[in-house]
């Protein structure tokens, strides 16, 4: 009967010890688990910056100090051109009126509208208001001038805001031009400035400039 008591405690005492090491041997499985839980998801997450940032490098859009005055919703927004071919879409905008009735008097709405993948280097109101208005109303009234001129305006290819840093272009006119310029700031045969650049139509890029281009 002794032995089998101290048998008995014995094994009690194994038992108590036994037990809080097992629990602490837990607890830090418990914790290592959960540390290694966080630093899997601190892994994950990572690569979901990395994609935001990246993203906001790689955005972009129109540029230029008269890209404020377009209007924000309807057909004349940047919204609203994205959806028309050029020709159309330069209609929508009252900034580009004077080149819209040249344009309609060349014969050329259809020519851009069917096009691919060009750039149109847009001339404002302001634009074409430099040049006196005889001068003005005679090469509106010259179809074959005034065809020339207003291709002179047109590349074969869409230009992003990088390729206008430093480059010589071929016109549907069959004659070249020139860009450049850097940030937010580029000419165009160092004469005309890019004042609303990158704008988006169905067809084509448009660059808005505020001199009219007079072919070489």
């Amino acid at each position: 009967m002794k032995i089998t008591r101290f048998q008995r405690a014995a094994v009690t005492v194994v038992a108590a010890v036994a037990l809080p090491l097992a629990l602490t041997s837990c607890s830090s499985d418990d914790k290592d688990s959960k540390a290694e839980s966080s630093s899997a998801a601190e892994d994950t997450a990572a690569p979901e910056e990395t994609a935001d940032d990246a993203a906001g490098d790689a955005a972009g859009g129109p540029f230029g100090p008269a890209c404020a005055s377009v209007p924000k919703t309807g057909p004349g927004s940047f919204e609203g051109m994205g959806q028309a071919p050029v020709a159309t879409a330069a209609s929508n905008n009252p900034e580009l009126s004077t080149l819209v009735t040249a344009v309609k008097k060349a014969g050329l709405v259809d020519t851009l509208n069917t096009a691919e993948n060009i750039t149109v280097f847009a001339p404002t109101n302001d634009a074409f208001a430099k040049i006196p208005k005889a001068d003005l109303d005679a090469v509106l009234a010259d179809k074959e001038m005034l065809t020339k001129i207003l291709t002179y305006h047109v590349v074969g290819e869409k230009l992003a805001k990088k390729q206008l840093e430093s480059g010589t272009y071929d016109t549907l006119q069959k004659s070249t031009l020139t860009t450049a310029g850097s940030g937010d700031s580029y000419k165009v045969n160092d004469s005309a400035s890019v004042v609303c650049g990158d704008v988006p139509t169905a067809n084509a890029t448009v660059h808005i400039i505020d001199t009219v281009l007079m072919p070489k």
